[in-house]
């Protein structure tokens, strides 16, 4: 009775895990299965096909574990002992030649989608894309326009069905940049600059978050990414170029400070903001250097 119970409970957990799936994905409360951008929605199906894929494997193998179990247990005297299935070359084909053509699938598959999802590789477009420098600070989002000298804090627009050209670096320990509904993470590091290509292709307001753990506000590292009509986008450009609140090195070094942010728009009054971030962490040893250099010379001069 006890081994009765204990298979009846795995049934029952097998079917609410199974449950709760197929609840979350037909409600869509999962991003990356309702995806709302060209590369998410590639990403979706490669995951789709990858998974049906790798279930012409998994379910002949399961059912066979079953069956096998259940037909030599050791209560079933009649199961009659074949040692010579050992040597047959049909079941022998059989397993190793479906996992081969699954792995030269699968091969071809990521060659080609390594390639065609490339996060380097601009969108085809006959609309100009809008370009945005990302950059990761403790424990907040900055999002520059460097071509409309504008910037905001933990809020991200874009137009819809535009091609976003994103350059993103950290300015605070790696972090990752992600909306799961436009596309996959790419990671934010301090001294580099990496590029992400997203398009929205529905209007709407999209969470984005940080993917990797980078300290104790890494939870509050949360924006919205806001895609609305080319007029409300222009609309909102012209609203944040008149804003009070003006980014330059200044203001932007208090706002570098480790602590949580609220959404805030800035005019830009430092265009290369961006290339000073980085800039900044590819030659630390000479700065060290020139820093030390003046010590000793003013100590020498006192």
């Amino acid at each position: 009775m006890k081994k009765l119970g204990k298979i009846v409970l795995s049934i029952i957990v097998v079917c609410m895990i199974i449950g709760l799936a197929a609840n979350l994905i037909h409600t869509g409360n999962v991003d990356v299965l309702n995806p709302k951008g060209i590369i998410a929605d590639q990403q979706r199906n490669l995951l789709v096909f990858t998974v049906m894929l790798s279930l012409l494997v998994v379910i002949p193998v399961f059912t066979l574990l079953a069956i096998i179990s259940w037909k030599y247990r050791a209560g079933n005297t009649k199961a009659v002992y074949r040692p010579d299935w050992g040597n047959n070359k049909w079941l022998e084909l059989a397993w190793w030649g479906i996992p081969c053509i699954i792995i030269f699938i699968l091969s071809v598959v990521t060659w080609t989608s390594s390639h065609e999802l490339d996060p380097y590789r601009a969108l085809q477009s006959d609309k100009k894309p809008v370009n945005v420098q990302v950059v990761a600070l403790q424990w907040k989002w900055l999002f520059i326009y460097p071509d409309y000298n504008i910037a905001s804090v933990n809020e991200l627009r874009i137009p819809n069905q535009i091609p976003i050209n994103f350059t993103i670096t950290s300015d605070a320990p790696m972090n990752s940049f992600w909306i799961p509904s436009l596309g996959g993470q790419i990671y934010a590091m301090s001294g580099m600059s990496t590029k992400l290509h997203l398009m929205a292709d529905k209007e709407g307001t999209y969470k984005g978050s940080s993917a990797n753990i980078s300290g104790e506000g890494f939870a509050k590292m949360k924006f919205a990414t806001i895609a609305s009509s080319q007029s409300d986008f222009d609309a909102w450009v012209k609203k944040a170029q008149i804003s009070a609140t003006s980014l330059n090195q200044s203001s932007y070094d208090e706002l570098a400070k480790p602590k949580a942010g609220a959404v805030t728009y800035y005019s830009l009054s430092t265009p290369n903001l961006y290339d000073t971030i980085v800039m900044k962490y590819m030659m630390p040893a000479t700065s060290t250097h020139t820093d030390s250099s003046m010590s000793m010379s003013s100590g020498g001069m006192n």
